[in-house]
Order: structure tokens, then C-alpha cells, then sequence
């Protein structure tokens, strides 16, 4: 048996992402990765891998799933996640070492979408163009390129968990504002006054999105020039406008092409923040420059870096694999 997760009653979208796939887009291949970078890392460095590792990324829940290792360490972020071993209740935001047989289940949590699960070491899954991370449409990465099912079994890299002791994160809340962005850049295709209802409106996050990108609903905003342009390559965060008027926010597996004008994007910094938005949380936008908007990617970049000298040691005995009990 090798020394693996297995999905016993996976959540409905469980997949695999670390923190992207870069230089593909030219050749149309999104660069997917996670919808929270923050969280992401926080996982990772709860467990001792580097803050880009791929780890299971699910969104509401991510099911029941058993340990086929001699013993591996696991810990749960992203928000407040009902996470229980064999009925026991654990603590998200925090590292736990489960042994051979025991069973993780990962239900909601009433302050986040998207959860991530990091086992110490990582899973033993051959890249594909420099990555793990699973872009559904094209059915690259993960396991077999699509979501999770039940009877995957993930190997693992270790058949055992590290020595040392559990680790807790203490996450402070994350800000409330507005999403700040950067206009353009195709906002001279809207009205001033599209602009200024953008910018002074409140817009809902609706039930219509995924990885690719999240519908809002609002005051429609105006086209000044119409609603198709030559089709150029947006990003993460640009915010598309269609015919009807209602924005979407693109995110981690945003085509790497399309027509429709973008009136702004938002800023790297805020985009984990706004993807762990759920359907029917209002939201407002500000505008930034550039030059700010590239001031807290920088800052953003680097306390992602630090996170791992962010988690405080838990002054508890380590769980002895099960056969040394014996």
C-alpha cells in the first residue's frame, strides 16, 4: 500500500493548486494556481514546506478523506472550517499528525469559499509545464487534470510525518473596505458617468462563479463605445463588462483572451480577499495608481515570504505513529 491520501466522500470541486503556472499564457494556457495565495502559504508553512507547494484546494467543503501513510502531518486554512478526525473536532489554522487509518473530514465554514489542505512534504505527482496546479478546461495538472473523486488516492512524498512539534497560526481578519483597483484598461469605452457609478455603487457577488471568475450584480455601467473590442489578454482581476452592463471579476483560471472592454482591475493584493467573498456579500471598489497598486503587491509579496516565521510552535507531545504504540 503506498503511503497516500484517499478520497473516501470528497467535496464536489476538490483539486490540487500551488501557487501557479507561469510563462504559459502566450501559448493559452491559464496560469490557475490558488484562488488565495495567503492562505495557501499559511498552510504550508503550518506543516514545513515552502509557501508555493501544492496543496488540496476546495471550495465549501472538502469531504472525508483517509490516511493510507504510516502517519502524516496535515493542517486546514482559508477561513473557519469545521475539521474533524474520527469524529474528533480539531482546529483549523493549526498542525495536526494523523496516523494510518484515520479518517479527515472538512466541512463548511460561514467566513470563506475556498479551504486548502498542505500535508508535510507534499504529494508525489509529476508536474505538468512546471506545475501541479489543475486547470479543469483543459484538463492539465492534478492528479488526472479534473476535480477529485472519491477512491483518488494522492501519494504522498513521505510515508512518515517529520519529527517536531505542531504549529498555530493566528490570523488577524483581513481588511473589510473596498477592493482597490486599478482603472482600465479599457475604461475609455465607458461613460463618466459608468465610471463614477463603479466607483460610488455597492455591487453583490452573485451565485454565478468559479475559478474562472465571479458574476456581480449592481447599477448596470454604461458603454460609451460599445461592448466588444479587439480581443486582447486579460488577467487575473481584470473586470470585464458584457453587453447587459453587470461586471465580472476574472480570477486564478481567467482565459487568456476575450473581447469584452475592462473598465478596472484589482490589484493583486486584494484579489484572495475578494475570491473568498461568498455569493451574496456586497462589495465596493477604489481606485488606485499604478505605482500604489504595484507598492502593495511588493508588500504583499513579501509577507507572504515571511509567513513562515509567522506561526507559533505548540508546546505539545507529537503523536507517535500507531505501530510504535504497539
Amino acid at each position: 500500500m503506498i503511503a497516500s491520501l484517499k478520497a473516501i466522500a470528497p467535496g464536489p470541486f476538490v483539486t490540487l493548486q500551488d501557487s501557479g503556472r507561469r510563462g504559459w499564457m502566450r501559448y493559452g494556457v491559464p496560469g490557475s494556481g490558488a484562488m488565495d495565495n495567503e492562505s495557501l502559504a499559511v498552510a504550508n508553512a503550518l506543516v514545513g514546506n515552502t509557501a508555493g507547494h501544492a496543496a488540496l484546494e476546495f471550495a465549501h467543503v472538502g469531504g472525508e478523506w483517509e490516511v493510507t501513510a504510516w502517519s502524516c502531518r496535515i493542517a486546514v486554512t482559508g477561513g473557519s472550517f469545521s475539521v474533524t478526525v474520527d469524529g474528533e473536532r480539531l482546529a483549523a489554522n493549526a498542525s495536526h499528525t494523523l496516523t494510518r487509518g484515520q479518517r479527515l473530514k472538512l466541512m463548511g465554514a460561514p467566513d470563506a469559499v475556498w479551504g486548502y489542505l498542505a500535508v508535510a512534504g507534499g504529494f508525489d505527482v509529476r508536474q505538468q509545464l512546471g506545475s501541479l496546479s489543475t486547470h479543469l478546461r483543459s484538463g492539465i495538472g492534478g492528479l488526472h487534470g479534473s476535480v477529485l473523486a472519491a477512491g483518488d488516492e494522492l501519494p504522498l512524498c513521505l510515508e512518515e510525518a517529520p519529527d517536531g512539534p505542531e504549529h498555530r497560526f493566528h490570523a488577524s481578519p483581513r481588511p473589510s473596505g473596498p477592493l482597490r483597483v486599478v482603472l482600465g484598461p479599457q475604461d475609455d469605452y465607458f461613460t463618466p458617468a459608468a465610471i463614477e457609478t463603479f466607483l460610488g455603487s455597492s455591487y453583490q457577488v452573485t451565485h454565478q462563479g468559479d475559478r474562472q471568475g465571479y458574476r456581480l450584480a449592481g447599477p448596470p455601467l454604461e458603454h460609451a463605445k460599445g461592448y466588444n473590442i479587439i480581443s486582447d489578454a486579460p488577467v487575473p482581476g481584470c473586470i470585464q463588462v458584457p453587453g447587459a452592463g453587470q461586471p465580472i471579476v476574472l480570477l486564478a483560471d481567467c482565459q487568456t483572451i476575450g473581447g469584452y472592454p475592462k473598465i478596472a482591475t484589482v490589484i493583486t493584493a486584494d484579489l484572495g480577499r475578494f475570491a473568498q467573498c461568498r455569493p451574496g456579500r456586497t462589495i465596493t471598489f477604489d481606485a488606485v495608481d499604478v505605482r500604489e497598486a504595484q507598492r502593495l503587491y511588493r508588500a504583499d509579496r513579501d509577507s507572504l515570504e515571511t509567513i513562515g516565521h509567522q506561526v507559533e510552535t505548540i508546546a505539545a507531545r507529537v503523536r507517535r505513529p500507531f505501530w510504535l504504540l504497539q
